[in-house]
């Protein structure tokens, strides 16, 4: 059973994205640094999914499918064996880890970015420092 708890979890997560969104900022740590995270086009690639353009969801981040069923394994994780539990939150991390890493050694990658010069906290830095 799903607790309340992971319910209000999800609720403020989305109204936390979704705020964001409605300010323009699509990424939180992009915003801030100008490097892009590992879930960088997730969601462009679940937008391109719902269009049913599956090459395209699979160039914004071919690990789009991964968020499905590690929520699954987490809002179930009541039921299901800790160990199995922990071996797809770490197995789901190192994926995305590993995929981040080939794309951010890809010049001609344009989802993930490494433009620290665009981020806030550089921005602020510079105009702080004389």
């Amino acid at each position: 059973m799903i607790s309340k708890q992971d319910i209000r979890a999800l609720v403020i997560i989305a109204l936390f994205y979704g705020g964001m969104q409605l300010a323009g900022i699509t990424c939180p740590i992009r915003f801030l640094t100008g490097v892009s995270c590992a879930g960088c086009g997730m969601s462009r690639a679940w937008l391109a999914l719902l269009r049913l353009d599956f090459a395209a969801a699979w160039a914004y981040h071919p690990l789009f499918w991964l968020p499905v069923p590690v929520a699954l394994v987490l809002l179930l994780r009541h039921r299901l064996p800790r160990w199995l539990t922990r071996t797809v939150v770490v197995a789901a991390c190192a994926l995305l880890l590993a995929v981040y890493a080939v794309r951010m050694l890809q010049p001609e990658d344009t989802v993930v970015v490494f433009q620290p010069e665009t981020g806030l906290l550089y921005r602020m830095f510079c105009r702080l420092t004389p």
